[in-house]
């Protein structure tokens, strides 16, 4: 059932939302240039490597600009819009239609932490990453680490088909206000080192 609501509504999303696809391609075309798409391998279920899908946000580094402390500094303004919308994460629509992602899940993170998790966050692989999640709805890069990962574990223990209804719906609205999109200055989370966090 979750995975015939996946594909529902991936299909249905890419279809409704293609035009706003061709132009956001088109507008990362004519601020930023090729490539269009970003693609960063993520850990998937079981620890299974795969690369996201998303719409390109940031420019290129610049000479010193190549540490995660200037992100925000490169992220163009159309990419702040993208963000602020979740624009930015509709091709991942296309990883869920391949099945290496699911509507709902923990957020898909790189490959790198994996080696990192203690037994408990590794549970967070259990299950397949998703464009939202749990944790997402309470908090989204709001969160520490320690917190999106005992969300995410929570999930996995109580996921359930009318659980996945709750969060598409509350996603919706969080993504409609606008909400939580960054962290503490930074565009998205400080990189995961250990433990809890």
């Amino acid at each position: 059932m979750k995975r015939a609501l996946d594909v529902t509504i991936a299909s249905v999303a890419l279809v409704l939302l293609s035009p706003v696809m061709i132009v956001t391609g088109l507008g990362v075309w004519l601020t930023t240039g090729s490539p269009i798409l970003f693609r960063q391998a993520r850990a998937g279920r079981n620890g299974v490597c795969f690369d996201v899908l998303k719409f390109r946000t940031m420019r290129g580094a610049r000479a010193g600009e190549d540490g995660p402390e200037h992100d925000l500094a490169r992220v163009t303004s159309l990419g702040l819009l993208l963000r602020r919308a979740s624009v930015d994460e509709l091709p991942s629509l296309f990883n869920v239609l391949r099945g290496e992602m699911s509507i709902v899940g923990p957020r898909p993170l790189p490959v790198a932490y994996v080696e990192r998790y203690t037994h408990a966050q590794a549970r967070r692989l259990e299950v397949l990453p998703g464009l939202t999640g749990w944790a997402v709805v309470h908090g989204r890069n709001r969160l520490g680490w320690g917190e999106r990962f005992a969300l995410d574990t929570w999930y996995v223990d109580n996921r359930s088909f009318l659980l996945d209804l709750r969060i598409i719906w509350l996603t919706v609205s969080l993504v409609l206000r606008g909400e939580n999109v960054n962290h503490d200055g930074n565009t998205t989370m400080t990189e995961f080192i250990g433990d809890g966090g």
